[in-house]
């Protein structure tokens, strides 16, 4: 008598980590997204050179063009100083990238836990919203003189300075990212016996990750053009002092060089937050690569 087998059904595991990572690199690839981004650059380069080296046209003219950046920029002997064969081109970023970690990393500290307890408690809200509302509008710049008063030496002042204006975004996205949770989800921990001590854990911090992250990626951001603002004025080393100091000794190229590499240091710092952000949100990940996103 033969005896009928039936084959399991195989369970398909969703790609997690770096898997997920190639997943979606795959899936990108098959949209014209990357393709249009390269086809972005392009223009913008030859936009750029069609204005100030191709064309010359006024009020450009004056501006290095594409040609004379890179040229100085990968030159071994560069006529006005800077290029990626000279240390002092590293010592620069390396000083920035040293002040930005220092900086984001106290605003976060401080931000995050802030922004918590100002979402999960009105009390906590009531005492400290109105001074972060009253203080936020104030220009970075304009908290120049009392930072460099009240912090001796180069590098207090501007690593305050970045902090500053990091910690106010963070600090608001996370107080949104708590209000953004549904009540239900409080309605139902409560009545599963759920303490406050749970409910915050399980519950307010997953809740708002998101928001969190995405503030974060904005904070690193302002943490950035603060710091080259707060370079310019009390540094004596980074890329905010290499694009006034460039300025102020008549050579625009290390100008040009300054801004393009705070561009593209900054964007990778970037990435770096969001790659954080998607492997410490993995459910997130895997929620939106189901729907497409």
């Amino acid at each position: 008598m033969s005896q009928a087998t039936t084959a399991a059904p195989q369970r398909t595991t969703a790609p997690t980590g770096f898997s997920m990572f190639i997943y979606r690199l795959k899936k990108s690839l098959l949209t014209p997204d990357p393709y249009l981004t390269v086809f972005g650059v392009a223009l913008w380069l030859f936009t750029w050179w069609l204005l100030c080296e191709g064309l010359r046209v006024d009020r450009f003219d004056k501006i290095p063009g594409p040609v004379a950046v890179f040229s100085e920029l990968f030159s071994r002997t560069p006529f006005q100083g800077i290029s990626i064969f000279k240390s002092e081109y590293y010592e620069h970023i390396l000083v920035s990238c040293q002040r930005i970690l220092i900086a984001f990393g106290i605003a976060t500290g401080v931000g995050v836990p802030l922004g918590l307890f100002m979402g999960w408690s009105k009390r906590i809200r009531d005492y400290a919203f109105p001074i972060l509302e009253m203080l936020r509008p104030i220009p970075i710049l304009a908290w120049v003189p009392l930072s460099i008063l009240m912090f001796p030496g180069f590098e207090a002042p501007v690593i305050f300075l970045a902090t500053l204006a990091s910690l106010f975004v963070t600090t608001l996205n996370t107080m949104l990212g708590v209000d953004s949770i549904d009540e239900a989800y409080f309605r139902a921990a409560g009545c599963l016996g759920s303490s406050n001590w749970d409910i915050f854990k399980n519950v307010v911090v997953p809740g708002a990750l998101p928001f969190i992250f995405t503030g974060l990626q904005i904070s690193i951001g302002v943490a950035w053009f603060s710091l080259v603002a707060a370079e310019m004025v009390s540094g004596d080393l980074g890329l905010g002092y290499l694009i006034v100091d460039s300025y102020m000794n008549n050579v625009t190229v290390p100008m040009v060089i300054g801004m393009i590499t705070l561009g593209f240091v900054g964007w990778i710092t970037s990435v770096m937050v969001r790659m954080l952000g998607n492997w410490l949100m993995q459910w997130h990940v895997k929620a939106l690569a189901l729907q497409g996103r």
